[in-house]
């Protein structure tokens, strides 16, 4: 138990964290903008701290149950957090009506173009070309521009009377969608999301994860119970201390995309130097769909719900940064190669897509 509790003390300071938020909120509120501001940053490092503690319990279980099975429970726990976010800050009166629009835009410029193209230069940098197993990167870039087709773009074409006929057939086509996907991940064709990399010499085997199962699991959820809690607090403070402060209306969606990802992020270098770029694949691209195809029917069974739809159809700039994205990646993944040019072309549309976000366009 005394183990346990000392290699959990990150997550120990997140719940201490949590408690403070909770008590003093409104006293932060009360003190003005700076202060909830600065409070809201103290949530954000606390969230950041409980979600590398549940990323970690995922790699866990990960490493026991192996590819594809293990990086789909990374990023589905990654997705997550994510949905939990979101929901509760969609619950705030002044809260943006295009946040999950920004979010989920937010989420795939940063894991496609940031992680994925970060990780490919470092690697391709250090190993030159990486090997891994171009049917993944195919199925998944197809059903990102899918999923994202049909959520975010048509709906610029559908009429606003017609608003709800449209969202209900969008939640019955991503489940359907991710049904199929989800039948092949882990069914007859799993051999798409895996590679066989071959032994070298001298290689020292890692240590099997010494975690229990159980505990692995336990921590899971006190962890996403933990960034509940935090996400509520934060919500409310980061929502007053940008109020009429001139910050790009971009900034709160780009909290909450680089929060899920943040776990994400530091595995995929790992893997990177490690020369396994299948993994960093199917983390980048896995993490983009899952958010897509996940989060959407969750937040349009919200509009439903309650009557008040939410705008979901990219901006013109969106559209475009998504389109060139695309089809970057259809060009650099398609032959079962990445190397450190094909990862500056992506760090560089992930860095036009911050210029993008701070000019506020």
């Amino acid at each position: 138990m005394s183990s346990i509790i000392k290699s959990e003390r990150l997550l120990g300071v997140a719940i201490v964290i949590a408690g403070f938020g909770l008590l003093f909120e409104h006293a932060l509120l009360e003190m003005g903008q700076a202060a909830a501001l600065i409070g809201a940053a103290g949530l954000v490092l606390a969230i950041v701290l409980a979600s590398m503690r549940v990323a970690h319990h995922a790699e866990v279980l990960a490493a026991k149950v192996g590819d594809p099975y293990g990086t789909m429970i990374l990023t589905l726990s990654a997705v997550l957090v994510e949905v939990i976010i979101l929901a509760i800050m969609m619950s705030a009166e002044e809260m943006s009506p295009t946040l999950v629009r920004d979010t989920i835009y937010s989420a795939v410029m940063l894991d496609i173009n940031g992680i994925l193209g970060l990780a490919a230069l470092l690697g391709g940098l250090k190993h030159g070309e990486q090997s891994y197993n171009d049917d993944s990167s195919r199925t998944y870039s197809v059903m990102i521009l899918t999923a994202m087709g049909i959520s975010m773009i048509v709906p610029e074409f559908v009429p606003a009377a017609k608003w709800h006929v449209y969202s209900a057939f969008t939640i019955v086509a991503m489940v359907t969608l991710y049904a199929v996907f989800l039948k092949m991940q882990v069914g007859v064709h799993s051999y798409f999301f895996s590679y066989s990399y071959p032994k070298r010499e001298g290689t020292v085997k890692r240590a099997p994860q010494e975690e229990p199962v159980a505990v692995s699991i336990g921590i899971l959820v006190v962890g996403v119970v933990v960034i509940g809690v935090l996400a509520e607090v934060m919500s409310g403070l980061l929502t007053f201390g940008l109020k009429g402060s001139g910050a790009p209306p971009v900034m709160a969606a780009l909290v909450v995309a680089a929060i899920s990802a943040s776990p994400e992020i530091m595995t995929a270098m790992r893997a990177a130097l490690a020369n396994r770029m299948q993994a960093v694949v199917n983390i980048a691209l896995g993490a983009s769909l899952s958010t897509v195809i996940l989060t959407v029917p969750v937040v349009e069974a919200i509009a439903l719900y309650t009557g008040q739809p939410f705008i979901m159809a990219m901006s013109p700039v969106q559209t475009v940064m998504v389109t060139i994205t695309l089809i970057a990646a259809a060009i650099n993944l398609n032959d079962g190669e990445t190397n450190a040019i094909e990862g500056m072309t992506h760090f560089v549309l992930f860095a036009t897509f911050i210029m993008l976000s701070v000019l506020g366009i």
